[in-house]
C-alpha cells in the first residue's frame, strides 16, 4: 500500500507543530519596492534586478557591509544551504566601522532577519564575491526574497502561490524553476497581476513537485507605471523515501 498524506486541517496543523515525521512547511514571501516600467526582475528587495544566482556557482563566505551608526551591534541571522545543499545558518554582529566577513560557506542564501536589536533604521546588505545577495530594506527587519532552493534529501511540493501589484501597476508574473543538473531556468507557472484586479491567488489542484536542489525564482515583467509587487508561496518539504536494497 502506498503512503500518502491527507491534506486536511489536522494534518496542516500537525506539520506546523513538527508532529509529522519527515515533513515541514516553508512559507516564502517577497516584495520588490518599486519595479520600473517595462522591466523584468525577481520579486526581492532590490529593484530592477534578476536575482544574481551566478554569484553562487560555488560555495563561499558572505560579507556583511558596513551599516549606519543606528544599526551598529544588531545581530542578523542568515539562512541558506552549504555545498552539499544542507541547511545552514550564520549569525553576524553588524558594524558601522567596517565590513564583517563570515566564516560559513554558503552555496545558497534565502532568508535573513534581525535576531537581536530593534528593527533596522537603514538598509542592511550582504555580498558574496562583491555582489549583493541579501538586502534587508530599512524598517523591515527581514529579507523579502521571492526565491528558494529545495534542500538535499527532500522533495518540495508547492501548494499555493499569491501575488499583488500596487494600484496603477500591472505585470506578467512567471514562476521559474531550475532543476538540479540543468543550467537554465524555465517557466513552471505563469500569471497576470494588476493593482486594479486585486491579488492573484492560485491553489494547485495537484501540488507541483520539485526534487532536491531545485531553485525557485519568482519574476515579474512590468507594463504600466512603476510599482511595488509582492509574492508568497507555500511549500511542503517531505523527506525522500530511501528503500534499502535487499
Amino acid at each position: 500500500m502506498a503512503d500518502y498524506f491527507v491534506w486536511d486541517e489536522d494534518f496542516k496543523l500537525n506539520v506546523s507543530r513538527n508532529k509529522v515525521r519527515g515533513a515541514k512547511p516553508i512559507h516564502k514571501f517577497g516584495a520588490v519596492p518599486e519595479m520600473s516600467q517595462n522591466t523584468t526582475g525577481t520579486v526581492w528587495d532590490k529593484n530592477d534586478t534578476i536575482y544574481p544566482w551566478s554569484a553562487f556557482v560555488s560555495a563561499g563566505v558572505i560579507v556583511a557591509q558596513t551599516v549606519n551608526l543606528s544599526d551598529k551591534g544588531k545581530k542578523v541571522i542568515v539562512f541558506g544551504l552549504d555545498s552539499d545543499y544542507n541547511e545552514i545558518s550564520e549569525e553576524f554582529t553588524l558594524s558601522s566601522t567596517g565590513n564583517i566577513t563570515g566564516t560559513v560557506e554558503f552555496l545558497r542564501v534565502y532568508r535573513a532577519y534581525i535576531a537581536e536589536g530593534d528593527t533596522n533604521v537603514g538598509s542592511i546588505t550582504f555580498q558574496k564575491s562583491g555582489v549583493d545577495v541579501i538586502l534587508i530594506t530599512a524598517g523591515k527587519g527581514q529579507t523579502l526574497m521571492g526565491i528558494y532552493t529545495i534542500p538535499a534529501g527532500y522533495d518540495g511540493y508547492i501548494y499555493q502561490g499569491t501575488s499583488s501589484a500596487e494600484t496603477g501597476a500591472d505585470a506578467t508574473g512567471d514562476v521559474y524553476f531550475r532543476y538540479f543538473g540543468e543550467n537554465g531556468f524555465r517557466i513552471g507557472h505563469t500569471f497576470e497581476v494588476s493593482g486594479a484586479g486585486g491579488e492573484y491567488n492560485y491553489q494547485f489542484a495537484f501540488p507541483l513537485k520539485l526534487p532536491e536542489k531545485s531553485d525557485i525564482d519568482i519574476r515579474v515583467t512590468t507594463r504600466t507605471n512603476n510599482g511595488r509587487y509582492t509574492t508568497a508561496f507555500d511549500i511542503l518539504l517531505v523527506k525522500e523515501l530511501i528503500i534499502p536494497n535487499n
